[in-house]
């Protein structure tokens, strides 16, 4: 249940290694919901010190309270943050912002930076952001430029949020561990933010997209989908830390209790899928 900074330290070696274009710490994915305050900054210290500008780095500096969002956000820019990551501000299955709430709280937020918001639209914030509110957004303040989008219905999302966006619309990125990529691309998506495991899979599929070559990335993601399907809908975060631990990237895939660690079946289909795949992260550490 310690940190395990040098475990990170690799981590973040193999994903620049096996083809990540940036980095995102701090995630969801990334367990910050189980981090005391002291453990984010030592994380953010570490990895933004070890990449070493190898790599932009988005942090995530999601918080209920404006103010602690904005302090979390300026910690993040002064330590070397490219951008910082930020869903709506909730609380629990209930409490909820309303709309000019949630104007004013990526305001202030804005206000207090010079770097890029990436407003994270997620289910877990149980937040409804329409199109025309996140275009909105993006026109009318000034630091509010990217968008990874993870509901139902990405794609058409993105599609009306690029429309209604135009210029403003910096970054319409797809999430949610690629499992809508092909579609998200053909909304118009520039990006894709997905689990940490295999951005070399990833990067199968976007590089001849970007390329011009849809077929060959269509062809690609047939390939890599039972794998994300597999991390999407039968591990979750657990995924890419075992992978880590099986490749011999990481020493230990423990997740943070009141966490469940993978049943051994489950852990034994995600490698199984994963070994036809001869991803990097299987080898990496050997």
């Amino acid at each position: 249940g310690r940190l395990d900074l040098e475990g990170q330290k690799r981590a973040i070696d193999f994903m620049i290694d096996a083809g990540s274009d940036g980095l995102c710490i701090l995630a969801n994915f990334s367990e910050q919901f189980l981090l005391r305050d002291e453990e984010r900054e030592a994380v953010m210290t570490t990895v933004l010190e070890h990449v070493a500008g190898r790599v932009p780095v988005i942090v995530t500096t999601s918080h209920f309270s404006t103010e602690i969002c904005a302090e979390r956000s300026r910690r993040a820019q002064d330590a070397g943050a490219t951008m910082v990551m930020i869903m709506p501000p909730f609380f629990g299955a209930t409490l909820r912002v309303s709309e000019p709430g949630i104007h004013e709280f990526f305001r202030r937020v804005s206000d207090a930076i010079s770097i890029p918001i990436m407003i994270q639209d997620a289910p877990m914030a149980g937040t409804s952001l329409s199109a025309p509110f996140l275009a909105r957004m993006a026109q009318e303040i000034a630091n509010v430029s990217y968008f990874k989008i993870e509901v139902a219905g990405t794609a058409a999302k993105l599609r009306d949020l690029i429309a209604l966006g135009g210029d403003a619309i910096e970054g319409p990125w797809d999430g949610e561990e690629a499992i809508t990529l092909m579609a998200d691309l053909d909304a118009g998506a520039t990006g894709a933010m997905t689990g940490g495991a295999y951005p070399d899979g990833i990067r199968q599929i976007i590089d001849p997209y970007f390329a011009g070559d849809r077929e060959a990335a269509s062809a690609a993601y047939e390939r890599w989908l039972p794998l994300i399907n597999y991390e999407n809908r039968q591990c979750g975060l657990s995924a890419a830390k075992a992978l880590m631990k099986e490749g011999g990237v990481i020493g230990s895939e423990a997740v943070r209790h009141p966490l469940q660690p993978l049943h051994p079946e489950t852990r034994k289909g995600l490698i199984e899928i994963a070994r036809r795949l001869d991803p990097l992260v299987l080898k990496w550490g050997r």
